[in-house]
């Protein structure tokens, strides 16, 4: 099971930025850029066997240098949102970048979507990986505490794609890694995804107020557009009359993932009927984040010339809760020196 390397560009420092090939048995590929750690290709086999891009990015490192919605990336320092861009923290405030209205979003200005990743591919004998490895020095974006990261992605025979991620830190500092990959399990974000069929493993989830931030409630999703406890399409609710729909124009919100949290467990089932495609989603994360592409607007042109519109993509970005830092009824964001952050993501696929 080979890792192929190849050039796939050169930031302004002078430094190059490589790709990385991941292929299995089956001839399932993810492309890899050490770039932000993100996801710019998933080549996976619909049923009748034909390999197919199932996830929206780009061609090149230059697009990706521009602004764009976190396509495939690694995010951190802290996934999603934190109201105000403040928080506390042994009764010390820290001030972060508000880049998303009044929030602070994934990391900031420029967080761990837009480093380069020292870069290492790793080859055990059932599955070929890349090892990331990132330091985030106290004071880098306005968090606390130098954090040391590292994000294993691997690849094996049973089409599993495996995201393992560990950190520890020399100070007190919060912490929330995901994924921020697009999918669209048909053609890779030239149509809409709301016929996509989502089973999501959650009886309750964490409504938001109008800046999309967690009320601090937990809502049970019984008799609302929110349950998912069999398979529903994606669009046959999203335009509902509701507050919460109509606050985030369609899905995006965190949902709490039934079962112990730190067990690797079931997160989430999508299947999409034209291709047969089925990925399943399993996670060591108290949450996930469930976004139906309400934001992309058509504006921007991606892979193969499509222009990415509205609800042509999906995201399942596993985590914790987003503004856990000002919530002490969520879990816990704290990292402390001499302990060490695990986390594990699985994305499986397969076809019926």
């Amino acid at each position: 099971m080979p890792v192929d390397k190849r050039k796939f560009g050169q930031l302004d420092s002078g430094a190059q930025v490589d790709l990385f090939t991941l292929t299995n048995r089956h001839g399932l590929k993810a492309e890899i850029t050490n770039y932000g750690g993100i996801i710019t290709s998933l080549q996976v086999p619909d049923r009748n066997g034909d390999l197919s891009d199932i996830v929206l990015g780009f061609d090149s490192l230059e697009r990706y240098l521009d602004e764009h919605p976190y396509f495939g990336a690694l995010v951190g320092r802290y996934a999603n949102r934190i109201a105000n861009g403040l928080f506390e923290l042994d009764g010390k405030q820290y001030i972060l970048a508000k880049n998303n209205g009044p929030n602070h979003l994934h990391g900031g200005e420029s967080g761990f979507d837009k480093q380069l990743w020292k870069a290492e591919p790793v080859l055990e004998e059932e599955r070929c990986g890349l090892k990331l490895d990132y330091a985030s020095l106290g004071g880098e974006e306005g968090y606390p505490g130098t954090l040391v990261v590292t994000v294993t992605y691997w690849l094996d025979d049973e089409n599993e794609l495996r995201i393992d991620y560990e950190a520890f830190t020399d100070k007190p500092t919060i912490i929330n890694l995901t994924n921020h990959s697009y999918f669209n399990l048909r053609d890779a974000g030239k149509s809409h995804v709301l016929d996509h069929q989502i089973l999501i493993h959650a009886d309750a989830f964490t409504p938001v107020n109008d800046n999309l931030i967690p009320t601090g409630e937990f809502r049970r999703v019984d008799q609302t557009p929110f349950d998912f406890g069999v398979p529903v399409e994606i669009g046959a609710r999203i335009d509902d009359d509701d507050r919460q729909l109509h606050r985030a124009g369609g899905y995006d919100h965190n949902y709490i993932i039934n079962g112990q949290a730190g067990e690797l467990r079931p997160a989430a089932e999508v299947y999409e009927p034209e291709s047969g495609r089925v990925l399943y989603v399993l996670t060591t994360e108290p949450g996930m984040q469930f976004y139906s592409g309400n934001f992309l607007d058509g504006s921007i042109t991606g892979k193969n010339h499509i222009a990415y519109h509205k609800r042509n993509g999906f995201c399942l970005e596993t985590q914790h809760y987003p503004n856990s830092p000002n919530r002490s009824q969520f879990p816990s964001t704290r990292l402390n020196p001499k302990e060490m952050f695990r986390s594990t993501t699985v994305y499986a696929f397969s076809t019926r």
